[in-house]
């Protein structure tokens, strides 16, 4: 199986809860996984033959935030090509205000930029909706594990 890697940025800690369950998860599915922490991604390029997933709150108009935002620029500036790369993304936002889950947003246009491919759509959860982010995650593991079987069966 492949390898998983987790990455997350997060203000209030809910993001970071939601990665660790995600990453808990995927775990007892049998992958091996890698729960980066935002100050270990200086120089990290996700490898094109494992796969990635993104968990990121907003902040501010729709900005990334700031333990991540590093990692974020770091990538945009150096430009690697990942054709190969599939992704997927958990954004946490609040649907009250106009840019809501706008960094997970600019992480799609960025992987997207790099010729990376997303695995699943795109799982934006709403603080006006739920109270535990984590729960909704944990209920998405079903589907992007689906995703992950059908396309190694293709």
């Amino acid at each position: 199986m492949k390898k998983v890697n987790v990455v997350f940025g997060t203000v209030y800690g809910s993001a970071q809860f939601t990665a660790e369950t995600v990453a808990t998860a995927i775990a007892k599915l049998g992958f091996t996984t890698k729960l980066w922490q935002p100050n270990e991604l200086s120089g990290f390029v996700p490898p094109q033959d494992e796969l990635l997933i993104v968990v990121s709150s907003t902040t501010g108009q729709g900005d990334i935030p700031e333990d991540i935002s590093p990692w974020f620029n770091e990538l945009k500036s150096s430009a690697p090509y990942l054709p190969l790369l599939q992704y997927s993304l958990i954004g946490l936002g609040d649907s009250s205000y106009e840019t809501f889950c706008g960094a997970i947003k600019q992480f799609d246009e960025l992987l997207t930029e790099f010729g990376a491919k997303p695995l699943t759509e795109r799982l934006e959860i709403d603080a006006c909706e739920t109270m535990e982010p984590e729960i909704e995650a944990k209920t998405w593991i079903a589907s992007w594990h689906n995703a992950v079987i059908s396309v190694n069966a293709a």
